[in-house]
């Protein structure tokens, strides 16, 4: 699960920056609001990715994909990058429990099949 949640978080990272550049364009907002807001953003996006399988990492991750999805009031078309981004992280959360259950079940298999019988 950490790869995959680690890596929607790192395309979250450069989607923030770059919104932060297209809202800088904003006449009603300033340049170290935006970059304030975009900058805790991107590191939040940084030190999620190393908190994805604590717990509430995931719950964190949600918050920030609620939070990429209202910045759309900023900038319009975050509305529709961020519910991608929101459908990514579902996606990475989602298959990679699965992964992570398969490979624990694949190690568990293994371990129970290199015993050496006691005949």
């Amino acid at each position: 699960m950490r790869t995959l949640c680690s890596s929607t978080l790192i395309g979250e990272f450069f989607i923030i920056g770059f919104a932060g550049l297209v809202a800088m364009k904003d006449p009603d907002l300033s340049m170290a609001t935006v970059w304030t807001v975009s900058g805790v953003a991107m590191f939040l996006c940084l030190v999620l990715c190393g908190l994805v399988t604590r717990p509430g990492g995931v719950v964190l991750g949600w918050a920030l994909q609620l939070g990429l999805i209202a910045s759309g009031f900023v900038v319009p078309m975050m509305f529709f990058l961020g519910a991608v981004f929101a459908a990514l992280w579902w996606a990475s959360v989602h298959y990679g429990r699965k992964v992570d259950a398969a490979k624990a079940r694949f190690a568990a298999a293994q371990a129970g099949s290199s015993t050496p019988d006691a005949a």
